[in-house]
């Protein structure tokens, strides 16, 4: 499904940017302070539209998951680290069903 998905969404999104583009044709000029230059109006639609996608994802990812990251690592630490610390005992070392005599898993 997603194999079909994924082509389709691609020339939607393709066609619909060449869609605004055209639509709005008219030049506008766009004053950036030091900058200064003249663009077709879609394309400034455009390039706007993304540039706010990147700064919300830029966003979302300095404060949602580079946080949650650091949390999982260190609770995977302290995971590791209790069970290193963990003594074996015989439950550990019976012999089970599928796994060879003595070997703990």
């Amino acid at each position: 499904m997603t194999r079909l998905l994924r082509p389709l969404l691609i020339v939607l999104f393709l066609a619909l940017g060449a869609a605004i583009g055209a639509l709005n044709a008219a030049p506008v000029q766009v004053d950036l302070g030091a900058l200064r230059f003249e663009a077709a109006l879609g394309l400034v639609l455009l390039a706007s539209l993304l540039a706010g996608m990147l700064m919300g994802g830029l966003a979302l990812t300095v404060s949602v998951v580079l946080p949650m990251r650091r949390r999982w690592r260190r609770e995977c630490d302290a995971l590791r680290a209790a069970q290193a610390e963990r003594v074996p005992t015989a439950a550990d070392t019976a012999p089970q069903p599928g796994k060879p005599d003595g070997i703990p898993y």
